[in-house]
């Protein structure tokens, strides 16, 4: 557990001792200052007694102190960077969902040529079976009667022309376009926009944690929906959340600058307990 002694600087007090007394001064409760920062009471304490062991990570931590500063209208900036929070290096996230780009490029040119190959199968001996018939013209009958000869003609009789042998009329065989195989839909995936520094923790529906740890301003994080069951997010305001494409409100997920939620097998969102 965190001692107050391990953030206070050589002049001033402590973070916490200095919230304390700003909130005295300013005529406030615990209770006031939790409803004004919606965070639990119990936390509030915690920032004032210097004992954030049990708050989270230093990210959240910083986030929280903050906040409180702007409350109460002081600058704990000085002190915080002499503080253990101000050291924490970022963690180094793992993607386990990221595809190599020339393993995306393998996939499409193998699929290209699969369905060329198969619609050289069937459309060239189509064409080949075909070919004999369409130089062969269609033989066209007159459907004229022969004239028959007058009665007392002398004479032998005259006879039709012999009649032609016939000719068989050519099978024309039509060749139907192939079907286009329908696009695979798009993926749904919830995304995550980093505008501000950020911790994040994104479990999957076994429970195995697909990714943990501080994100920088500027980062983005992508996954697929069927695969996320829940999600972790600290300084709420520096993170942008969208999912299948649509700007998702934290504030029902949220308390304090943190926020929780769960992911359900159709993609809808509901509320963390923790």
């Amino acid at each position: 557990m965190m001692q107050s002694n391990e953030f206070a600087p050589e002049v001033g007090g402590s973070c916490g001792a200095r919230l304390k007394q700003a909130r005295i001064a300013a005529g406030l409760s615990i209770e006031d200052v939790a409803t004004r920062l919606k965070m639990p009471a119990r936390v509030v304490q915690s920032l004032e007694t210097d004992d954030v062991a049990l708050l989270g990570a230093p990210v959240f931590v910083r986030g929280q102190l903050r906040s409180y500063a702007r409350l109460l209208g002081i600058d704990l900036e000085g002190q915080l960077a002499a503080t253990p929070l101000a050291s924490t290096a970022p963690s180094e996230l793992v993607s386990h969902t990221h595809t190599p780009r020339y393993r995306r490029v393998f996939e499409q040119t193998t699929r290209r040529a699969i369905y060329i190959v198969l619609t050289a199968a069937i459309a060239v001996p189509v064409v080949i079976a075909t070919r004999p018939h369409l130089g062969n013209q269609v033989a066209v009958q007159s459907l004229e009667m022969p004239a028959m000869p007058a009665a007392g003609d002398a004479g032998p009789a005259q006879h039709p022309a012999a009649a032609q042998a016939p000719q068989r009329t050519p099978l024309i065989a039509s060749i139907a376009p192939l079907p286009t195989p329908a696009s695979a839909p798009a993926q749904k995936t919830l995304s995550l926009n980093f505008t501000g520094e950020s911790w994040i923790q994104v479990r999957g529906s076994d429970g195995r944690v697909l990714d943990e740890g501080t994100v920088q301003a500027g980062q983005t994080r992508s996954y697929a929906l069927a695969e996320v069951a829940y999600v972790k997010l600290g300084n709420v305001p520096g993170v942008e959340v969208r999912k299948a494409g649509e700007a998702v409100d934290l504030a029902p997920f949220s308390r304090g600058s943190v926020a929780r939620f769960t992911l359900s097998s159709d993609g809808s969102l509901a509320p963390a307990s923790n």
